[in-house]
This record gives structure tokens, sequence and C-alpha cells, in this order.
């Protein structure tokens, strides 16, 4: 890793606990900040310890967009949990042929940037 993908990766880690530490939940509860403080921070903590051992620069980057669009979408929606993506179980599949592998690739490559961490349940 390079100084200055270092430098921007520490840079968005110190932003996630900025936000964390100024959070307020949208429905004015106190109970609610605190819970949501706590998940911000668990899961920035998680993820960053999750992918601490990457080497490969486009991978890197991609983990800092996924965590750059968490950020800005959990402020404008005031929420601070992956929004979910609704995709039908074969909607994805051209109708000649609705095979499992097909499906399970292009479920994945229709998952959004802000999801790529994060396994279907």
């Amino acid at each position: 890793m390079t100084s200055s993908t270092r430098r921007a990766v520490l840079s968005l880690y110190m932003r996630v606990f900025r936000v964390a530490r100024s959070w307020s939940a949208q429905s004015g509860v106190n109970a609610d900040s605190l819970t949501e403080r706590k998940y911000i921070i668990q899961e920035a903590r998680t993820l960053f310890r999750q992918n601490q051992q990457l080497t490969d620069a486009a991978s890197i980057k991609r983990c800092i967009d996924e965590c750059e669009a968490r950020i800005e979408i959990g402020l404008h929606y005031k929420n601070p949990y992956p929004r979910a993506t609704y995709l039908p179980p074969l909607g994805l599949a051209t109708q000649k042929g609705r095979k499992l592998k097909g499906q399970q690739r292009l479920r994945k490559q229709a998952k959004p940037v802000y999801l790529q961490s994060h396994d279907e349940t």
C-alpha cells in the first residue's frame, strides 16, 4: 500500500468516527442515537479489520468507494444501516435459461457499491 492510499484509508477511518460522534437518530430519541452510534463504530471496526490485509490497489479502491458511499447515503437518509436491495430470486436471468450459477453471477454483479462487503441473507 502506498503512503497516499494509507493516508486516504486512515482519513476515511477517522471520518467515520467523527460522523459517529456527532450522529443523532432521526427519531430524536437519545437511546436510538446511542444504538446507532454503537452500530456505526462496530461496523467500521469490523469492516476495516476485515480488509486490513488487502494489498491489491483495485480492491482497496473498491473498499474506499464503498465506505464513502455508505457515509454519504447514511448522512443523506439519516439512517446508518445499509439499504436493502430487492431483486427477485430469478429476476436477472434471461428467459432462455434460468441456471443457478448464472443467477448467482448476475446477482453479484447487480449488487450496489455500498453493499459489496455484505453477504446476501
